[in-house]
């Protein structure tokens, strides 16, 4: 039997690189990286989330790569009450939450917003207990 250890990375398809590298720059102080030949990435710990250019994507790729199709989960260490008042300082607006939610590791406190291609992007922070 396969044990699979973590995630190394995903890749979403975007619209267009320079707009979703500086949002999550920007918003979630992510790392952009290029890599590759000239490829870009963004970097979270050991983590990244590689970008594909809508129409321009790199093969093998998802069957079909459409902006807008993630829906993923953040998990922060800052405060969920930091985070929101991160987000209502750059006028990114919450579109759901906080609300209590399940994840990999348990219990979450969980707020939704979406990036600029319509991602659905939930930022958490794991409840004791």
């Amino acid at each position: 039997m396969i044990q699979i250890d973590h995630l190394d990375h995903l890749v979403l398809t975007v619209a267009s690189l320079e707009r979703t590298c500086a949002f999550y720059a920007d918003v979630l102080g992510l790392k952009v990286e290029t890599f590759g030949e000239g490829r870009k990435a963004l970097r979270f710990g050991d983590q990244k989330i590689n970008l594909h250019l809508a129409g321009h994507e790199f093969e093998p790729k998802a069957k079909t790569p459409t902006p807008g199709s993630g829906d993923f989960c953040f998990i922060a260490s800052t405060s969920i009450e930091n985070v929101i008042a991160h987000l209502k300082r750059l006028g990114v607006p919450i579109e759901h939450g906080p609300v209590d939610k399940v994840g990999a590791a348990g219990p979450l406190i969980s707020i939704y917003i979406r990036d600029l291609d319509a991602n659905l992007v939930e930022i958490a922070n794991l409840r004791d207990g």
